[in-house]
């Protein structure tokens, strides 16, 4: 280096570096990535939507549509279900009654299910039976339903109930905080070899046909 160029000096910086812990910075919540497209690299496995094996005893068939706020299907959803089996039990340490071998033998409880050109994903399973809570009042039976999709940040996680199970409904906690007009939009119909019901993610009017959500 040149005394003349020793000699220059170096301009402050327009944005001075003050020292610090970082180890004591306040950090607030990291946000939510996007839920979608990726999912289809590496997500859905070949018997993701089988929750009972196809030998199971009183096996049937979710079929599950999604719907967008413009009535349009939503071709890249997945669908994960979650849900007791046939006696109302979880395999599961939160189960407040214990871990138990799941009814009907092969039935894991989980199902993940990508949606088809039409916004359908199937899911085969069994139903499950009611669950006890806290009170003498038992949940409907009912399944845990998930939904991602492109452009959501959050999954959004609702139920379905089964439409013959009217007397029980009456009483499950959750059916009995809606009004009428929500109960029916989380109440599959029957079908042919098992359940038919439609999700709406969306819908401008308060009091159209978007389907009730569980706040996370």
């Amino acid at each position: 280096m040149t005394d003349k160029a020793a000699a220059i000096e170096k301009p402050a910086p327009i944005y001075p570096v003050v020292p610090g812990d970082f180890t004591t910075a306040p950090f607030g919540v990291t946000p939510s990535q996007t839920v979608g497209p990726y999912w289809h690299i590496g997500l859905p496995w070949a018997d993701g939507p089988d929750a009972a094996p196809s030998d199971a005893p009183g096996r049937i068939t979710l079929t599950i549509t999604v719907i967008d706020g413009n009535r349009t299907p939503v071709a890249d959803a997945m669908i994960e279900t979650w849900q007791a089996d046939t006696l109302g039990r979880f395999d599961h340490p939160d189960d407040p009654r214990g871990a138990v071998e799941l009814t009907p033998s092969g039935f894991r409880g989980f199902a993940r299910s990508a949606a088809d050109s039409t916004g359908t994903a199937l899911v085969h399973t069994v139903k499950p039976g009611a669950l006890p809570t806290e009170t003498e009042v038992d949940e409907a039976p009912h399944v845990n339903v998930s939904i991602f999709a492109r452009g959501m940040l959050d999954r959004l996680v609702t139920r379905l109930y089964f439409p013959e199970d009217t007397d029980a409904h009456t009483t499950d906690p959750v059916l009995s905080s809606l009004t009428e007009t929500e109960r029916a939009k989380l109440i599959a119909t029957k079908v042919d070899g098992g359940y038919s019901w439609t999700v709406y993610v969306q819908d401008d009017d308060a009091d159209g046909v978007e389907t009730p959500f569980f706040e996370l």
